[in-house]
């Protein structure tokens, strides 16, 4: 059965024999925006790239990018929180964390991902930088709270605004993904990854995926994002085709996909995949101009 995006039109690019999914209907569970009393309306907030993570009490908590509407990439100076009892929510709105510190060469605080490993929270982001410069930092944590930057910073510096980092437990260590460009100047769009054993050194920088196109500010690679599911990996990467649009690749390997391996499409920016206690799967979606965080259940379709 092919994939559904959001019970719309079927999603293109899946092939018999390939293991699919489907996704459900995104509804929305967050809205950053924020009263404002002395003028007596909204003002509207957005998240762009986020990450959830759920903490050792069983709290969920959500990191993103932020901004008043309408968009403003480069002001994008700290990183909203919230936190819920469950996925689904309630959600509330906490104060934001990570600003932007000037002594440690970050102009922005962009698309984090947080991991919990050996009683921490990991969280890497991207720190901004000159465009040939970006820098991919990490700060970590005991409650998901209070942060402190490492001292090893910057993990990554490579092709032109090197970000939107997801990291995956791999063999005895892990892996680093990230957006690049095919030389710092730009080129094609990739997604590339390092590996390490301690999560704070990161060597041996290879590309995983081209893409057909060119250039340098977003592209069709973004928010990378892989899966281990059926003995197989699969890569979602936002392809602003539309701007809501995810593509999901499947290879053999972690460290390689090829563009005729896409298993399908669905509506969907900056989108996040979470195992949820109990077996199930949810995929997110967020953006400029998108009023919040949505969520929709994924599920995963045996090979044929």
């Amino acid at each position: 059965m092919a994939p559904e995006p959001s019970g719309k039109a079927k999603g293109a690019g899946w092939r018999p024999g390939k293991a699919v999914f489907r996704v459900g209907e995104f509804r929305k569970i967050y809205d950053p925006s924020i009263y404002d009393r002395s003028r007596g309306k909204k003002e509207s907030w957005y998240i762009n790239d986020h990450t959830f993570i759920r903490a050792e009490d069983g709290q969920w908590h959500l990191f993103g990018i932020t901004h008043k509407e309408p968009a403003n990439p480069m002001h994008e100076k700290f990183l909203a929180h919230a936190t819920a009892p469950e996925l689904g929510g309630p959600w509330t709105k906490q104060a934001p964390v990570m600003q932007a510190d000037k002594k440690e060469h970050e102009n922005v605080t962009w698309a984090p991902y947080v991991l919990r490993h050996d009683g921490i929270y990991w969280m890497y982001y991207c720190a901004g930088g000159k465009g040939t410069e970006y820098r991919i930092h990490l700060a970590t944590s005991e409650d998901l709270w209070k942060w402190r930057r490492h001292p090893t910073n910057p993990m990554v510096i490579d092709g032109y605004k090197s970000r939107d980092p997801m990291v995956m437990g791999y063999e005895e260590g892990w892996l680093l993904y990230y957006v690049a460009t095919s030389t710092p100047a730009g080129g094609n769009h990739t997604v590339k990854v390092v590996s390490g054993t301690d999560l704070s050194h990161w060597s041996n920088p290879r590309e995983v995926y081209r893409d057909a196109e060119v250039g340098t500010d977003g592209g069709p690679t973004e928010s990378p994002f892989v899966v281990a599911q059926q003995g197989k990996y699969y890569l979602f990467v936002c392809t602003n085709h539309g701007y809501n649009e995810t593509a999901v690749y499947e290879s053999e390997s972690p460290l390689h996909w090829e563009a005729e391996n896409m298993v399908g499409k669905f509506p969907a920016h900056a989108a996040e995949v979470i195992a949820a206690p109990g077996g199930k799967w949810f995929v997110s979606r967020a953006g400029w101009g998108e009023g919040g965080v949505y969520l929709a259940e994924f599920e995963w379709e045996r090979s044929r």
